[in-house]
């Protein structure tokens, strides 16, 4: 049940990605951030609650409200037209219990791919607090594309080969994932903000109601 969670996580991801990048506009893309939210509450309240006291299955099912308060809050506040912050320092909590989560993954339940994919996480909602609750907009073009890769990257793809049964070699996956989100997100950055030794960060116009994944 929670995979198909992911699954979707990946579709809300994709369209707040080109929500940052403009491509989508605030309102429309309110209904998705609803739908999926509401999904990753049901879901991990009926997965705890069929969890028998097994404190493992608990666990993991726990981290799944962070995506489900965080896409609810994102609708409300695309549909009122409310300022980013209060969303934009939810992300800071999120993003520090995130690397809680991290280590749970890597030291509990001996998951190291997903102990890396909850790294990636911990950074992209670092991101939307620097985005949303500092309102550095410069970020916002980055941030876009940043949501985009991890939507494919650390939830619809990986949801899809669990559910298929195709998903293995688990450590070979953690480290390529590893590697290449340092490789990826470091070029991706330095093509989007290109600086000449002591030139001014590029500045890029406010993307309207940003949200994050």
């Amino acid at each position: 049940m929670g995979l198909v969670g992911l699954l979707y996580v990946g579709a809300v991801l994709f369209i707040n990605g080109l929500l940052l990048l403009g491509v989508v506009e605030g309102r429309a893309a309110a209904p998705i951030n609803l739908f999926v939210g509401a999904l990753q509450v049901v879901t991990p309240t009926y997965l705890i609650f069929t969890a028998n006291n097994d404190p493992a299955a608990i666990l993991a099912a726990s981290g799944l409200y962070l995506f489900g308060f965080t896409y609810l809050y994102v609708g409300i506040n695309l549909l009122a037209g409310l300022d980013t912050t209060g969303v934009g320092w939810f992300s800071l909590f999120v993003a520090v219990v995130a690397l809680g989560y991290s280590w749970a993954n890597f030291a509990i339940l001996r998951d190291s791919a997903f102990g890396v994919i909850w790294l990636y996480w911990a950074f992209l909602w670092a991101l939307f607090f620097v985005l949303l609750g500092l309102k550095h907009e410069w970020i916002g073009r980055y941030t876009g594309w940043v949501t985009i890769i991890q939507a494919w990257v650390t939830a619809a793809i990986p949801a899809f080969l669990l559910l298929t049964d195709m998903w293995r070699n688990e450590d070979a996956i953690a480290i390529g994932l590893a590697v290449g989100g340092v490789v990826v997100f470091g070029a991706l950055y330095a093509y989007i903000h290109p600086r000449a030794p002591g030139a001014p960060a590029a500045r890029h116009a406010p993307t309207a109601h940003p949200a994050p994944g």
